[in-house]
């Protein structure tokens, strides 16, 4: 229908034009007179041409969709059939992929029959006090209580972690698919890539865990699927990438140096400040939403009130007052001897015997928080080098290759599958619920975990021996960096983008805080494609490029000029 169309409009308009060429006006046709209007008309023709096909094209979608109503009604099992066929067909394209997936998501279903229906953080409590009353909390941003809120109509923790599981799977399926698709590898070695993460069992611990961490990767993956994905973003793909920065952002600070490494990348890769613009923009509406409605109900302009805090965490091991100048009498009672110091760099912030105590007034109020960023870039400026040496020491110990027990044994044991679980806490929320009131209203019902055997004991055995150990992260972020310095006229190339991120996630919490051991997954996907990348055709390409211009030149003996080859004229034969 749509050929016989577009061949009806060309006939009519080598109709029109013939009639042109051998109208009553040859002399005015001749003199070029008339190659206005035979100019127009051609425009006209090809229009009509164009609207015939697309009509065309829309009635035979309509049938066909109508068609296929038709077919599924009459026979919904073969459509089923259909469907499943497709299923095996693609898992028959990407075999070695099907197979870790499959195993990734029969090991988080196991760890659901295991641990029923979530496990719990002490942070958890936070995000859940939020959810059942929303306010913005002024110690972290509430990203992922809007989450939580989402699901409350259904009570059910297990769906909260069953949805983490599934943005689990979801990274390592957008992983393969760059790799794969985006970077040309072959399909085992893109699936290699992302065992690291889809087969850590304290990734999928994680996944199960009620917090904010696995939102977070999943959204900052998601952001850089997006813009790697298209290599010259409209400003729709541009918006949506700020969006989704955006939610990172109110899911956890650390967003904030993911918007600089993107919009950095934007400028290296020349991607026009028109776009960088609207990433910008985008990512700013939901933020400055957020921050209008802190305003509203806190009286300040901000997204926290605990930036300081854990910067005096930080500088809490080394600070010393006798090396600082003209310090504030309001900072003083934050001054402690090395002798009297606690253990930790968190317990400045958590322990009851933290100087922060020593000040009256609301915790995490804006007052004290100003005091300690002050106090804490004080000690900064006054002692650059004990700040990076503590800065190294906790990067560096992302790289080890055991896994110790920090920050203390308690916190530690939150992060592993147990043997059995705990009560829930009974710490007050506000004047009317404890943090168990809490759980078990979200839940309505017992929200306690139960450990259940052989399930749980299973997932124990795994977590004992298949884990991402520190020196192997150290080893994927080194291909990564191996992959960019081949890519060094382009800046490390496209690998840059994750590659910085991954390594920023690492650096940011021994910057501003303190190591822990779950500030290590979320830069896990992320250091994998970067090295993902390392191998693909256009990085092989230009290493075999680089081999050969260092490789030794084999000697050949120059040509001597044109000019001084002597023509030999042959001597007669003899006879």
């Amino acid at each position: 229908m749509t050929r016989a169309a577009e061949r009806s409009a060309t006939e009519s308009g080598g109709a029109e034009e013939s009639a042109g060429r051998d109208g009553d006006t040859p002399k005015a046709a001749r003199s070029g007179k008339e190659w206005p209007a035979r100019a127009a008309r051609r425009v006209r023709t090809a229009a009509r041409a164009r609207a015939a096909a697309t009509a065309g094209r829309a009635a035979a979608t309509r049938e066909s969709a109508v068609r296929a109503g038709r077919e599924f009604a009459a026979d919904p099992g073969g459509k089923v059939r259909e469907g499943s066929a497709r299923f095996w067909a693609l898992n028959r394209r990407h075999p070695f992929f099907a197979v870790i997936l499959a195993t990734a998501a029969l090991l988080r279903a196991v760890s659901m029959l295991a641990y029923q229906p979530a496990m719990y953080f002490n942070d958890t409590f936070d995000y859940l006090h939020v959810a059942m009353k929303p306010y913005p909390h002024p110690l972290r941003p509430d990203g992922y209580s809007f989450l939580l809120i989402l699901l409350k109509p259904f009570h059910s923790f297990a769906l909260v972690v069953a949805v983490q599981h599934l943005m689990g799977l979801a990274m390592g399926v957008m992983v393969y698919a760059l790799l794969r698709k985006k970077f040309g590898l072959p399909g085992w070695g893109a699936a290699l890539a992302t065992t690291p993460f889809l087969l850590d069992a304290y990734q999928i611990q994680l996944e199960h865990l009620i917090l904010s961490d696995v939102q977070f990767m999943f959204l900052v993956v998601c952001a850089v699927t997006v813009l790697l994905w298209h290599d010259r973003p409209t400003w729709k793909i541009a918006a949506a990438l700020g969006l989704i920065i955006g939610m990172a952002w109110l899911t956890r600070s650390v967003g904030l140096p993911v918007l600089i490494g993107v919009l950095v990348y934007m400028l290296i890769r020349r991607t026009g400040w028109r776009m960088m613009a609207v990433t910008l923009a985008a990512c700013a509406l939901p933020v400055v939403a957020y921050a209008g409605w802190y305003k509203a109900e806190q009286g300040k302009f901000a997204i926290t009130e605990s930036n300081g805090i854990f910067l005096y965490a930080r500088v809490y091991k080394f600070a010393d007052c006798h090396e600082m100048d003209s310090l504030p009498t309001e900072e003083i009672p934050l001054c402690t001897e090395p002798e009297t110091r606690l253990p930790l760099s968190q317990a400045g912030i958590w322990d009851a015997a933290s100087p922060l105590n020593r000040y009256t007034g609301k915790r995490f109020g804006p007052d004290q928080n100003k005091v300690a960023n002050s106090y804490a870039k004080r000690a900064i400026l006054s002692q650059p080098v004990d700040y990076l040496k503590v800065v190294g020491y906790d990067f560096l110990r992302v790289f080890r290759w055991d896994r110790t027990v920090f920050p203390d044994k308690a916190t530690y044991q939150q992060y592993e599958f147990g043997e059995k679980s705990s009560a829930l806490p009974n710490w007050r929320m506000d004047q009317d619920n404890t943090a168990a009131d809490e759980a078990v209203a979200y839940e309505q019902g017992r929200a306690r975990t139960r450990v259940v055997e052989p399930f749980a004991g299973f997932m124990r055995v795994y977590q004992d021996y298949f884990y991402l150990r520190g020196t192997g992260v150290g080893v994927i972020l080194l291909i990564g960096l191996a992959g960019m310095g081949v890519m060094w006229r382009r800046l490390g190339g496209s690998a840059f983008l994750p590659w910085s991120l991954g390594t920023g996630l690492l650096l940011a919490p021994a910057a501003t805080a303190e190591f822990d051991y779950r500030y290590v997954l979320p830069a896990v996907p992320l250091a994998c494609l970067a090295a993902g990348m390392a191998f693909s055709p256009e990085a092989r390409g230009r290493f075999t490029v680089l081999l050969r211009r260092r490789s030794p030149a084999v000697a050949a003996a120059p040509e001597p000029p044109a000019e001084q080859v002597e023509e030999k004229i042959p001597e007669p034969a003899a006879n």
